[in-house]
């Protein structure tokens, strides 16, 4: 019987999210043997679950628990900044399927499990810890998130489950130098970096607790800024007010929701035996339900042998990790034993410790090695003497080291012996460091790269995560040595004794990780994509990463100012257009201004009361209202302005005069290079002043820019994969394919043709290689959802060998847990079997990844060949952008560029695989890369 929450109750709000990320990371990676779903975070989730239920008990206990999860990303915070959580990784794919099956779990035990479109579960739990304590209740929090501890005080404590230490008032204080009531202040001015929450530039937890100490409050202090004696600090706070507010707004929780259950709906009540013991039989745990079944003292449900089991299991784990073991190298005698030792071996696991991330500013400090699991060394060489918090100390190198130069001479012939293999983590990073000193590594292996080819889709590749789910073994923490924040020294301040057990362990972990990949190829089939599609794409892309493209600066500038220009001039047209100035940058004022002030029609509210102003409402009204079509432009400016033409120039390398981005190879699941710092595949081209941007992209005096581009690779593909003979057809006969897809469906002659047709019919060839809905549809072209689903149905009509691929292509990957491209790619589809509403994202998913991985798979094979075929010619190739390859040649040799550089691509998928539809090249020559393109 449920009695009402009142002074005797004890409210216990567990954190569900931290709970499932802390299962997920704590345990190796597990799969239902059934059907291979992944179920390591959902076993972890289950077996903390038992534990608190198990320790709930004596005074202390709860009355009344809930387990609080959030939904969904988007929240009324994203309303109040865009870029509200925009550094957020993207969730591993081997967790999103696990997400809702907590929930059950959550249920399975008959505990509340409560969720709330649009807000965040802090919100949610800010809001029962206020009606608890109105209610003369207890509270707490089982989550050491320190958003929560702004709740702490009047009956609302923290629990951290995982050190089961409390944080009462003394604890928050200690966190954040003030008090529980002032926590939003201080966060507001310090930001979050996690959350992307902006706060006041340069101002720091310490500096922020000063501040609200001495001024009372953040409304206080800010109303008072022109007070402050530091210039900067007072410059900071009045040139950033409305960011801070911004801020608080961010990151103050919302205790005042409104709730569909009460507090009274949360009473402990036991589980049901035979649904607890249905769900973990459902999940195949059978050691967990007969330890559960025992407590219940009830007959365990008999399961098959089929209890979780790992992925993969450790073959290196036979050596226990001991970082005692790992010696130093500071003589020439000794390095010469261990270069003896490597020869001897045939292989090394090789590293470099640097005074960065940038490969073309970073300085080498040293370089460590292994050839024997729990036997690696660590050559310190640039070590400083001074290893104090002073990022300026003394400069003077540290005793007990060798020199540079000395080291790199006897290292040289040994790193450049291609019958000697070189094993690293990610070995492009150091082969690009190694070759600024002169060094060209031959014969790679890159761990990194061989657990890409076996389980892409399934987890990241990063050598720490690869660590703790394959040897079971945690690394020392990087920040452990270097610090963080302002405070944080670079690799050579760190001592040298403990620059040794961090470093070598990195070796260390990187040879076990390769004597356990490297057989696995083999058994799972994916050595001829590790050998022809992975390995031999690393030099390639490490020269021309180090080549770089030349940007202009001048233009960037000029470009700048010119958008500076019209950003004002649409400020004041705005002014006119509303009536009266306004922030335009603030989607609050615009809404406002829209929807209350013009009495627009299409607003919606965000879960504050505020006004949504994202594109997609903006795009509806523009076509009919001046206001919000200037809006956008100016939105437009504003990114281009601060992502490209502000930011670019902070790249321009000031050896070099040119942009140097970094290519991630394991990256996309499909096999997609993606493009990093600064990201060059994004740059606008579908507006007349993001196309300008590629005009500061230029070639040195003396030279001309070559792109070639794949004309429609995907579709070519489609054709091909799908067998739709009249695709075929049309591309062997050089048809405009948009035309004939028009002309197919529509029962439209070529010769009467409107552009509006062809439109249509170039947004469903597109469309439905990417599993377009009608809905989708329907907003792309701005027609209604019925008409455009109709032209998808027609269209399955018209080519039915597509719906045939789709289905087969879904089926396959229930059955085997991934997909395939035409050169043996595996993309795990882990998704695949889930239900609910990522179920048709992962059925989209796989039906693309074999088209978009071919199409990467075929660029890759072109890139791998480029370098041989064009030896010789007085060109470089420089820059990849998704279907094409940009070059730099001398004005003499533009034509034999070409004409090689198209044959390479043209004839990149023979002879692995032979097409039914040619493939084909654009090129273009200019100047500048906007002429080229």
């Amino acid at each position: 019987m449920t009695t009402q929450f009142g002074k005797s109750c004890h409210l216990h709000l567990i954190d569900g999210s931290a709970f499932i990320f802390r299962a997920y990371h704590a345990l190796p990676p597990l799969t239902r043997k059934s059907d291979g779903l992944p179920v390591g975070a959902v076993s972890g989730f289950v077996n903390m679950l038992q534990r608190y239920v198990e320790g709930n008990t004596g005074p202390d206990a709860a009355t009344h628990v809930a387990v609080i999860f959030d939904k969904g990303s988007h929240t009324f915070r994203n309303d109040l900044y865009d870029q509200y959580k925009a550094n957020r990784e993207a969730m591993p794919e081997d967790l999103r399927p696990q997400i809702p099956l907590t929930r059950d779990a959550t249920r399975a035990f008959n505990i509340a499990c409560e969720e709330i479109e649009g807000f965040e579960a802090d919100d949610i739990i800010a809001t029962l810890a206020h009606q608890a304590r109105d209610a003369g209740g207890r509270v707490t929090i089982l989550s050491s998130d320190k958003d929560l501890m702004q709740l702490v005080g009047g009956g609302v404590e923290m629990l951290d489950p995982m050190k089961n230490k409390r944080i009462d008032t003394d604890g928050v204080h200690e966190k954040f130098g003030v008090g529980p009531e002032r926590v939003v202040d201080v966060q507001a001015l310090a930001g979050d970096s996690v959350d992307n929450v902006p706060g006041a530039p340069g101002i720091g937890i310490k500096t922020a607790a000063l501040l609200i100490n001495e001024y009372g409050s953040l409304e206080e202090l800010l109303d008072r800024a022109e007070e402050i004696k530091q210039p900067k600090r007072r410059q900071t706070l009045i040139d950033n007010r409305d960011q801070i507010e911004l801020s608080k707004q961010l990151v103050q929780l919302d205790c005042d929701m409104e709730l569909p259950f009460d507090l009274d709906s949360l009473e402990i009540k036991d589980a049901d035996p035979e649904t607890l013991m249905g769900f973990l039989a459902e999940m195949e745990f059978r050691t967990v339900t007969k330890r559960i079944a025992d407590k219940l003292g009830i007959e365990a449900p008999v399961i098959a042998d089929v209890a979780p089991t790992p992925i993969e299991t450790s073959a290196a784990e036979a050596v226990p990790f001991d970082q005692a073991t790992y010696s130093k190298v500071a003589d020439a005698a000794t390095l010469e034993d261990w270069i003896g030792r490597i020869r001897e071996r045939g292989y090394v696991a090789v590293d470099t410790e640097t005074t960065g991330l940038n490969e073309m500013t970073a300085d080498l400090v040293g370089i460590c090695l292994c050839v024997e699991a729990g036997d690696a060394c660590y050559i310190p060489l640039t070590h400083k003497a001074s290893a104090s918090d002073d990022l300026f100390g003394s400069d003077e190198l540290a005793q007990g080291q060798m020199g540079l130069d000395e080291a790199l001479a006897l290292l040289k012939p040994v790193l450049e012996d291609p019958s000697v293999l070189k094993i690293g983590q990610n070995m492009k990073y150091d082969a690009k460091i190694f070759a600024r000193v002169g060094i060209d590594i031959a014969a790679m292996d890159d761990t990194m790269l061989m657990s890409y080819a076996m389980n892409a889709g399934l987890h990241n590749h990063g050598m720490d995560g690869l660590s703790e789910r394959y040897l079971n073994h945690k690394p020392i923490e990087i920040k452990s040595l270097l610090g963080t924040g302002k405070s944080a020294i670079t690799f050579d301040r760190v001592p040298i004794e403990d620059a040794v057990k961090y470093a070598a362990e990195d070796a260390d972990i990187t040879l076990r990780l390769w004597q356990l990949f490297k057989p696995q190829l083999h058994e799972k089939c994916v050595t001829t994509v590790y050998e022809t599609l992975e390995r031999p794409l690393v030099p390639v892309l490490a020269q021309m990463e180090r080549t770089g493209v030349k940007v202009d600066r001048d233009t960037l500038s000029r470009m700048s100012n010119a958008f500076s220009q019209k950003m004002a001039g649409l400020e004041a047209e705005l002014y006119e257009l509303a009536g009266r100035e306004f922030n335009v940058q603030s989607p609050a004022q615009v809404g406002t201004i829209l929807f209350d002030e013009m009495a627009l029609e299409g607003g919606k509210k965000t879960k504050t009361g505020q006004w949504s102003t994202p594109a997609d409402v903006l795009e509806d009204l523009a076509t009919e209202h001046d206001f919000p079509a200037r809006i956008l432009d100016y939105r437009q400016l504003a990114k281009l302005k601060s992502t490209y033409t502000d930011a670019l120039q902070t790249h321009i390398n000031v050896e070099t005069g040119r942009v140097h981005t970094s290519y991630s190879i394991a990256g996309a699941n499909t096999g997609r290079l993606a493009s990093n710092d600064p990201n060059l595949q994004n740059i606008p081209v579908r507006t007349e002043e993001g196309r300008r941007i590629r005009e500061a992209f230029v070639a040195e005096p003396g030279k001309t820019l070559v792109s070639l581009d794949y004309s429609q690779i995907e579709l070519r593909i489609l054709a091909h994969i799908a067998g739709i003979d009249t695709l075929k057809q049309a591309f062997k006969d050089g048809h405009d394919i948009h035309a004939m897809t028009a002309s197919e469906m529509f029962d439209v002659p070529l010769d009467e043709m409107t552009p509006d047709i062809r439109r249509q019919a170039k947004a469903i060839n597109f469309g439905v290689i990417y599993g377009i809905s009608g809905f989708g549809l329907a907003r792309n072209l701005r027609i209604p959802r019925a008409e455009a689903q109709g032209f998808i149905d027609r269209y399955f009509e018209r080519f039915p060998g597509i719906r045939t691929y789709m289905d087969d292509t879904v089926a396959f990957a229930k059955e085997h847990g991934y997909v395939e491209t035409l050169f043996g790619r595996k993309i795990n589809t882990p998704e695949i079997n889930a239900k609910g509403p990522h179920a048709g994202f992962a059925k989209r998913a796989a039906i693309n990844a074999p088209i978009q991985g071919t199409a990467a798979d075929v660029i890759r094979r072109a890139m791998i060949r480029m370098p041989a075929a064009i030896a010789g010619q007085p060109a470089k190739m420089l820059l990849q952008v998704h279907d094409e390859l940009i070059f730099e040649v001398a004005e003499d040799g533009v034509d034999q560029l070409i004409e090689t550089a198209r044959e390479v691509m043209e004839g990149a998928s023979d002879p692995a695989v032979r097409l039914d539809v040619k493939l084909a090249v654009d090129a273009g020559q200019g100047a500048n890369w906007a002429e080229a393109h």
